[in-house]
């Protein structure tokens, strides 16, 4: 038995056209998923459209532009991909934002977007997408990227850290909200992987602090979040599985001196 085939099962990836987004579309389409790539800059999300094709050897991914926090555009995109493909069986929210702005000089305009874009952005896509799944009555997987920092805190990212713990909050609590109708809500960790919105802070010091940490000593390759999703997104390998929060870290939740 295929434990992880997901062939006939639509993905929607909200920041499908970033770093960590690009590599588990690929792996959702590697195991047979229809891949509806979400982003604002449609140029990057062909780039990634194209990656998907050549790994699934055909033609299984399209692109669709929205804000990840706007809802009239999100909506629009559930249409679209309904009349593409009939159904939502899969939501991965990996649209993400940081800084590294000092507690005290945080303004309310930064500490809003980086909320809005982290936080908001996954409230608004479950309320939408997740809501299809529920009234659907077929079930389905919604998957949340969240990070290390979401458990403790990280130097630097005070705003990045409060908003990620916010998505384990809103997976937990969906995932009880859903269950009755199949529908399971599940959050994976990453540790660190040098996408690029987190390479502008990895200063010499904080990459020897970052591997000082990290029991295996090396960054993530993002392709090692493949596992993770695929098993998450299968309705057979993961079928009793919600509100957990799976991390992918080398090690470095399970450090300490």
């Amino acid at each position: 038995m295929n434990l992880f085939d997901l062939s006939g099962k639509t993905a929607v990836i909200i920041g499908g056209n970033s770093t960590l987004g690009a590599e588990m579309a690929i792996g959702l389409a590697g195991h047979g998923a229809n891949i509806a790539i979400v982003g604002r800059n449609q140029e990057t999300a062909e780039a990634v459209r194209v990656r998907v094709d050549e790994a699934a050897g055909k033609p299984v991914a399209r692109c669709f532009q929205s804000d990840a926090v706007s809802r009239e555009g999100l909506g629009r995109v559930l249409e679209e991909v309904l009349a593409w493909k009939g159904s939502v069986d899969i939501l991965l929210n990996c649209a993400g934002r940081n800084s590294a702005t000092p507690f005290f000089e945080i303004t309310e305009e930064e500490w809003d977007g980086i909320m809005d874009v982290n936080l908001k952005s996954v409230v608004l896509a479950c309320q939408i997408f997740g809501k299809h799944m529920v009234e659907a009555g077929k079930g389905g997987s919604i998957i949340n990227i969240s990070s290390v920092s979401s458990v403790n805190p990280l130097s630097k990212v005070f705003t990045y850290s409060v908003s990620k713990a916010g998505v384990n909050s809103v997976t937990k609590f969906l995932a009880r909200e859903f269950a009755p109708s199949g529908v399971r809500v599940n959050a994976i960790i990453p540790g660190f992987f040098p996408a690029v919105q987190n390479r502008k802070i990895l200063s010499e010091e904080r990459i020897a602090s970052i591997m000082n940490h990290t029991p295996m000593r090396r960054f993530g390759e993002a392709s090692e979040l493949q596992g993770a999703v695929v098993y998450l997104a299968s309705e057979r390998a993961s079928s009793f599985v919600t509100g957990s929060i799976v991390t992918v870290d080398g090690g470095f939740g399970a450090m300490t001196i």
